[in-house]
């Protein structure tokens, strides 16, 4: 419609007919997702990662970012950060498995149950996690931009939906109340190498560059198997994969013991549990 105009005194006014926006019912809709890039982590499967981010700063990860979202404008003002959140899909059986209103979450030894929205659980209507992690920076390598983070809890090939910085004095609430999950996860054990462990390890990453030793410290000493295990005393030996090498460890008096580092197997060894 063309503009009216309306005089008041000596002063012209133009008045635009503006059409109404369209009714919509958001229970209609359908929201589709791209990824804007996926994490290359240490976690080749998902028994052994740590149930929150930045449990194990051992945890490296890169973040390499798809066209067109892997421009370097697109991230310009991130060095400031020393925090991303990412938001990620919970992949593979995540996608189809379905979900369930109540769940068992590890911090109650997976013996009570809990409402969905009540956990951080990866079954969920919509298998959407999010993770503050940290940031170490970006670099231009052939295959694209990769951001390079820490303290990672995300199994390798996580598609991440999005990245937002962390605010501290808006996304740090010291004063929160934390319902169940009361104290932090503190180590449960300490951790010891077999001298044919340690002779593997120096073979896996002779140099640290994978901090792989730290790692499995980190990971077995918070003690990654589910709550309800301590019911199955006689289950003692377990293995977990980690940068492509199977880490095979179990429980003894006072601590836990690495047996077995063996780097490029995908063969479940026999009689350990992957949980």
């Amino acid at each position: 419609m063309a503009p009216t105009n309306t005089h008041t005194g000596s002063q012209s006014h133009a008045v635009a007919s503006i059409p109404e926006p369209a009714a919509t019912d958001p229970r209609d809709s359908d929201f589709q997702f791209r990824p804007i890039g996926y994490i290359r982590s240490p976690f080749d499967d998902k028994f052994g990662i740590p149930r929150q981010a930045r449990l194990a700063p051992a945890a490296q990860a890169r973040l390499e970012l798809l066209p067109p979202y892997d421009r370097d404008e697109a991230c310009s003002g991130l060095e400031g950060f020393s925090h991303l959140w990412l938001l990620f899909v919970f992949h593979q059986d995540c996608l189809t498995a379905g979900w369930q209103p109540m769940v068992r979450p590890p911090r109650l030894g997976g013996r009570a149950k809990v409402g969905v929205f009540a956990s951080r659980a990866p079954y969920r209507p919509n298998p959407i996690g999010l993770s503050a992690v940290e940031y170490h920076g970006r670099v231009r390598e052939r295959s694209g931009l990769v951001l390079h983070l820490g303290g990672v809890d995300l199994l390798d090939g996580t598609p991440v939906l999005d990245i937002k910085p962390y605010v501290p004095y808006a996304d740090a609430v010291p004063e929160a109340s934390q319902g169940f999950a009361q104290a932090p996860q503190e180590a449960r054990w300490p951790v010891r190498f077999s001298p044919q462990a340690q002779r593997e390890l120096s073979q896996a990453d002779p140099e640290n560059r994978l901090q792989l030793q730290a790692l499995i410290e980190q990971i077995i000493g918070l003690d990654p198997r589910p709550g309800y295990m301590d019911r199955y005393p006689e289950r003692n030996v377990f293995a977990m994969r980690l940068h492509g090498c199977d880490i095979q460890w179990k429980i003894a008096t006072g601590h836990a013991l690495v047996t077995r580092i063996i780097a490029g197997t995908q063969q479940r060894p026999s009689g350990y549990t992957r949980v």
